[in-house]
């Protein structure tokens, strides 16, 4: 029977491939090799993963189910069946990370003398300190809420920490028992609560735990029958009709404005609490709009509600807990040289973040607006951050009266708020703020300095995988090419032009840019693939990306598959393809990997019968990507760049053998058995800026003992063993650049 390769067996779900990414990062915390406050950093980033991930893709298919969507994933799963599946698997795993913490991360934490008490285990002493604390610094802050006939039951907030208290008063006979509902003020005051003992270590209660147990003052006259911590996640997704809006920037306001109040999707709440203080509050929940069930989306949580809040440990002073610090190196090829527009003349060169540092993108556009004969800048901003250099360097560069675009995308989810604050003071500064096509995100990172030399213009180009964010920088892997080429140059300004003014341009030098021409173009690049394999039988394609979802893109890596064609794919996080599957997917094998660093780069490697043609860029290959944003893939043409990408990056990652998983057919991941040395790629790579550095200090220290003077004679001295280093160094790199 012939295969049909849009069979939904062969996919996997997206949703349910999201979770089990999540799983891993769960993994780092449950690893007890990792650092102990390392640990505590990766039990935040779940949960702070499973908020957004509620927020946006369970509330979407509570929405589907809602209006009756009949349309399904390419995996064939309804959204009821999906919603059935990530609540099981869901409540595994927040089961699993309470155990972690209780068992094991806070049994570790005390024996470094780290502890978080529960308030009724504090000596005398330290409850008298903590009650003066909340009696001066918590009690003016708490609201608390009464429910009855006259107070309606309260609007909530999204991602909030609240008490649910049940009052009974005793003066009235029979008694009654009333509800109330108290916020935990953690966005206001520290969720971690420093306790006062006169003893070694850091001792803290929970805020939460320190208002239950004081909440009797905020009820005088009246018993206090339970006290429950609950939490609320609600639909953040912004609902916009950008057709519609004669303001786009004021549409986005208004939507964020809403975004607290969407319908709730999950309810946290504490292991202890009643079944009564439960089914009241899921049902008082579900009158909002009824997308709350009961059953699946309510999850009792044994120990602390929110370890996003966790985050707080991780900044102790505690190095010897923590993985050891790395510092970002400089680029190798801009190393000595503070004039980086000069190299771009001589040469392309290639920025590997974190390993190599972020601080020249940053000195190039602060450098760009002071200098006399630059005459414009125009860049993208995606996630900017706060307190961005790069964006206060185009305001100064505008103030100084050059021409500055800023493409600010209004509509990157979760960085709404920033990006509109940035839109605003860059306007103030002159900046042209333009906010992209209408339905259409622009995530592409590209920058362009036009500079007058020699009364002619030249325009320097910088294509990046990741945003211009100098903090997430240091987190984040990512590559940037700084380039003079002309062609690259040519296509920026056309994609410029596109994204501010009115453009069907169709034609691109060298760029693929989504929705045009991307699409068309990386399918062509797996059937020329194809066709290669069957000439010479050594067919190779290596994709590096975030996510893995586009159904054509997969249908086609499983021909290439089909065909013979070896397929090494890394992805860190969703994955919808199915490896290793007979007659489909066995030539296909597919890496998760997730360590210190989050793997965000993008690196797609054709093999073409020895042309080796390889593609960087900001996209995916997900629909979204493809199809209904602005993005760009950019190809390496400099041999020696081109080497590098597949000798040191690609296959350094593929080596990985410690943080790395392998995906199965059936979705779930293992861990790659080795018999061999354990290999962790993203301490390879530091090791590799390190080595790097260490290369460049010894050809300086050369330099600077050439350059010295001797006395008044001018001669110059230089042992042997200094000549011996210049000599290993030179020898080291030319090993490598064969490599």
């Amino acid at each position: 029977m012939a295969i049909k390769l849009t069979d939904p067996q062969y996919y996997i779900n997206r949703e349910l491939s999201w979770v089990e990414f999540n799983y891993r990062v769960l993994e780092e915390a449950l690893d007890t090799t990792q650092p102990l406050l390392e640990r505590v950093k990766f039990l935040s980033i779940f949960s702070s993963n499973l908020d957004e991930f509620f927020m946006i893709r369970v509330a979407g298919l509570k929405q589907q189910l809602a209006l009756g969507v009949l349309d399904r994933p390419p995996d064939g799963l309804s959204p009821r069946e999906q919603l059935d599946r990530l609540s099981t698997r869901l409540h595994e795993l927040i089961e699993l990370q309470s155990l972690c913490w209780l068992n094991d991360v806070q049994r570790k934490l005390n024996e470094h003398q780290i502890y978080i008490h529960r308030y009724h285990e504090l000596s005398r002493k330290a409850k008298e300190a903590l009650s003066e604390y909340f009696l001066t610094q918590v009690f003016p802050v708490l609201t608390p809420l009464a429910i009855d006939p006259g107070h309606p039951f309260p609007l909530l907030q999204n991602l909030r920490l609240y008490l649910a208290v049940v009052i009974e008063d005793m003066e009235v006979k029979p008694s009654v028992q009333r509800k109330a509902v108290i916020e935990i003020p953690a966005g206001v005051l520290s969720r971690i609560v420093r306790v006062d003992e006169k003893v070694e270590g850091f001792h803290a209660v929970l805020l939460e735990d320190l208002v239950t147990a004081h909440v009797s003052c905020l009820f005088p006259g009246l018993k206090v029958r339970e006290c429950v911590p609950f939490r609320i996640t609600r639909n953040a997704d912004l609902e916009m009709t950008e057709a519609e809006a004669d303001d786009l920037l004021t549409m986005i306001e208004r939507e964020l404005r809403k975004r607290r109040w969407g319908a709730a999707v999950r309810l946290e709440i504490a292991k202890f609490a009643s079944p009564t203080t439960r089914r009241y509050l899921v049902e008082e929940l579900s009158l909002e709009e009824g997308l709350l069930l009961e059953d699946e989306d309510v999850y009792e949580i044994e120990g602390p509600l929110d370890f996003a809040g966790f985050s707080e440990l991780y900044e102790l002073d505690r190095p010897e807990l923590k993985d050891a610090p790395f510092i970002p190196r400089t680029s190798p090829s801009l190393r000595g040289n503070t004039d980086t527009l000069s190299v771009m003349r001589e040469r392309d060169v290639l920025l590997h973040h974190p390993y190599e540092s972020f601080e020249c993108m940053v000195e190039l556009i602060q450098d760009a607006a002071q200098d006399p004969d630059v005459l414009a800048i125009k860049q993208t901003l995606y996630r900017a951050g706060s307190n961005s250099p790069i964006v206060a360097a185009l305001m100064q560069a505008a103030e100084n009266g050059k021409q500055v675009t800023a493409l600010v995308e209004l509509k990157a989810r979760f960085d709404e708020e920033n990006n509109i604050v940035w839109a605003r003071e860059l306007e103030k500064a002159g900046v042209h703020v333009v906010y992209g096509l209408i339905g259409l995100k622009t995530h592409c990172k590209v920058m362009m300095i036009v500079r007058r030399e020699d009364n002619q213009l030249r325009r320097y180009i910088h294509l990046g995988t990741g945003n211009y964010n100098p903090t997430t920088a240091k987190l984040y892997t990512d590559l940037g090419l700084l380039t003079c080429d002309s062609e690259f140059a040519a296509d920026v300004s056309e994609l410029f032009n596109l994204l501010t003014g009115y453009s069907r341009q169709e034609h691109w030098n060298k760029l693929l840019v989504a929705p045009i021409n991307m699409r068309e173009r990386l399918i062509e690049l797996i059937e020329r693939e194809i066709e290669c394999h069957k000439k010479d039988g050594q067919g190779y394609i290596i994709a590096k990306m975030n996510s893995l979802v586009d159904a054509e893109i997969i249908r086609m890596l499983y021909r290439a598959s089909q065909a013979g064609v070896k397929i090494m794919l890394i992805v860190r996080g969703t994955c919808c393809l199915r490896p290793g599957l007979p007659e489909i997917s066995e030539n296909i094998e597919v890496i998760s990997i997730v360590g210190r660093f989050l793997e965000h780069s993008r690196i797609y490697y054709f093999h073409l019968s020895g042309e080796e043609s390889i593609y960087l860029g900001s996209a995916d290959w997900m629909p979204r990507n493809l199809n209904r944003r602005v993005e760009s893939l950019f190809p390496i043409e400099e041999p020696d760049i081109k080497r590098r990408i597949i000798d040191e990056i690609l296959k350094t990652s593929l080596q990985d053998n410690v943080k790395v998983r392998l995906l199965r057919p059936d979705g779930t991941y293992i861990r790659r058995k080795t018999d061999g040395e354990p290999f962790d790629s993203q301490r390879r790579f530091m090791m590799y800026a390190e080595e790097a550095a260490a290369q460049g200090d010894a050809r300086d220290e050369v330099e600077r003992t050439l350059l010295r003077p001797l006395g008044n004679i001018g001669e110059v001295m230089i042992t042997d063993e200094q000549l011996q280093r210049v000599d290993d160094s030179r020898q080291r790199r030319q090993v490598r650049g064969q490599r």
